[in-house]
């Protein structure tokens, strides 16, 4: 979810990155909440913008499914596109 949540980001021009990317060898050694990856915006200005783009994206996450009008492909609430022929979710 970490890489998604990145991935979300700089898709909408944040630029953020993953602290701890490589951390999870060093559990046992360090604590697991020190361990955990994590995104981090690279300029606290972005935080408004960033908490309303992922706000949205957990809403979406928990809607319902929808069916594509070009295939009739079932989709589940988080895909934009349609995986089964890529048209674009209806509004």
């Amino acid at each position: 979810m970490v890489w998604q949540i990145r991935d979300l980001l700089i898709s909408r021009g944040i630029p953020c990155f993953v602290k701890n990317e490589y951390a999870i060898g060093a559990m046992g050694d360090l604590s697991p909440f020190d361990c955990w990856p994590e995104v981090w915006l690279t300029d606290d200005e972005w935080m408004p913008k960033a908490r309303q783009i992922l706000e949205d994206w957990q809403n979406q996450q928990q809607g319902s499914a929808w069916y594509c009008r070009q295939c009739g492909e079932e989709n589940g609430a988080g895909f934009e596109l349609c995986w089964q022929c890529d048209s674009e979710r209806p509004d």
